[in-house]
């Protein structure tokens, strides 16, 4: 009880419902990003999105997080993107 009083509540909506704790946990790592690490966190966290089926689902989510950290709209699309591409065909 005294974990929570102390630890902030999450900066983004929750994922979707298919997401489910490993989705808002893969969010709230790349919400722990910093500076020299922000696009190699999002990177590790949309290729174990995609390669358990909710890539998909988490997109939007981890690209509203990446914003969040300072990477453009655009640089985060384009990480998950290659995400998607590496993790094709390999999902559990």
């Amino acid at each position: 009880a005294l974990l929570r009083l102390l630890t902030p509540p999450p900066r983004t909506k929750a994922p979707p419902a298919g997401g489910s704790h490993q989705g808002r946990g893969l969010v709230q790592f790349v919400l722990g990003a910093r500076v020299g690490q922000r696009n190699t966190r999002l990177f590790w966290a949309a290729c174990r999105a995609y390669e358990n089926g909710i890539g998909d689902d988490l997109a939007r989510h981890l690209t509203d997080a990446a914003v969040r950290t300072g990477l453009t709209e655009r640089e985060a699309r384009a990480t998950i993107a290659s995400a998607a591409r590496l993790t094709a065909g390999r999902e559990a």
